[in-house]
């Protein structure tokens, strides 16, 4: 009955709001740096969706969809989580960064962190707090997420841009079924192929092997996955759960038996679909929805 219970409410907060048009903002106006050309592909930016006023809790998070760093599930991944995280209160910024194999890292990090920085730097306008901004991913996007979580900054204090002067750290993070290693037998090979090109410096493929960079200022961390994931091995969530630990950073990791890769937020699925709900659960244990202090 509870699994039940939790399908029908997935379901119904997917459908909500659906008459709100979100606004899409280019992170960079004036074109973004390394932009190879002027197609939409090389404009990143964010589609901004606010929770209704008496329900916001001011707390934000840049959702980074999947797709193997060659495409964008933008509505299962991206559109679908935005309407959800409203549902509870929270704003949500949907990032379009750009792909390979046009762009190479450090590229799609460089739109991630713009993203953070242009949220932080707008937080009052968005009515989020500027230390409640998290970053979620799936898949490669989870991979996004969590170099975001393991390559951040403090800002920029000299730089003529004012988004610059934010910090780029993700003040807590979510990954779903990531990618996260870039070495080792757990690689997703097409991620990585995407992200790095056909023959990457060894040194680089260790360094966004971001299990291996985890430190204790990472981000508290929520982590999804299957076993039988064919897709993206679960030991990339499993080994990334393991490097948190060590560093005691605080982190929740899921393993649900079955299910297959890309499932979102599974509202058909009678097992998987109580995972919304336990992410809930961990962002309140956290105080993310408790409304944030004017």
């Amino acid at each position: 009955m509870r699994l039940f219970l939790a399908v029908i409410l997935v379901c119904s907060t997917l459908t909500w709001a659906k008459d709100k048009d979100p606004e899409t903002v280019l992170l960079w106006p004036n074109g973004a740096p390394g932009a190879l050309g002027e197609a939409d592909a090389d404009k990143p930016s964010i589609e901004i969706f606010l929770p209704e006023a008496d329900k916001a809790v001011g707390t934000g998070v840049v959702v980074c969809p999947g797709g193997g760093y060659a495409n964008l599930a933008f509505d299962k991944e991206g559109v679908q989580i935005a309407r959800w995280l409203n549902s509870i209160g929270v704003a949500a910024f949907v990032l379009k960064y750009r792909l390979g194999p046009r762009y190479h890292n450090p590229v799609e990090l460089e739109d991630a962190q713009r993203a953070l920085r242009y949220v932080r730097s707008n937080a009052a306008n968005f009515g989020v707090a500027a230390n409640r901004i998290g970053i979620w991913g799936f898949s490669a996007g989870g991979h996004l997420a969590s170099t975001a979580s393991t390559h951040f900054d403090a800002g920029k204090p000299s730089a003529d841009d004012p988004v610059e002067h934010a910090g780029s750290r993700p003040d807590f993070a979510i990954l779903s079924y990531p990618v996260v290693a870039m070495v080792g037998p757990y690689v997703h090979q097409g991620s990585r192929r995407m992200l790095l090109g056909d023959n990457p410096d060894e040194k680089l493929e260790q360094s966004l092997s971001n299990e291996s960079e985890v430190t204790p200022e990472t981000p508290p961390t929520f982590l999804f996955h299957t076993t039988v994931d064919p897709v993206v091995p679960v030991e990339n969530s499993i080994q990334y759960y393991l490097a948190l630990r060590r560093n005691k950073v605080p982190a929740e990791l899921h393993v649900f038996e079955e299910g297959p890769h890309g499932v979102g937020l599974a509202p058909t699925d009678a097992a998987l679909s109580i995972w919304p709900t336990l992410l809930a659960n961990w962002l309140r244990t956290r105080g993310l929805l408790e409304k944030a202090p004017r």
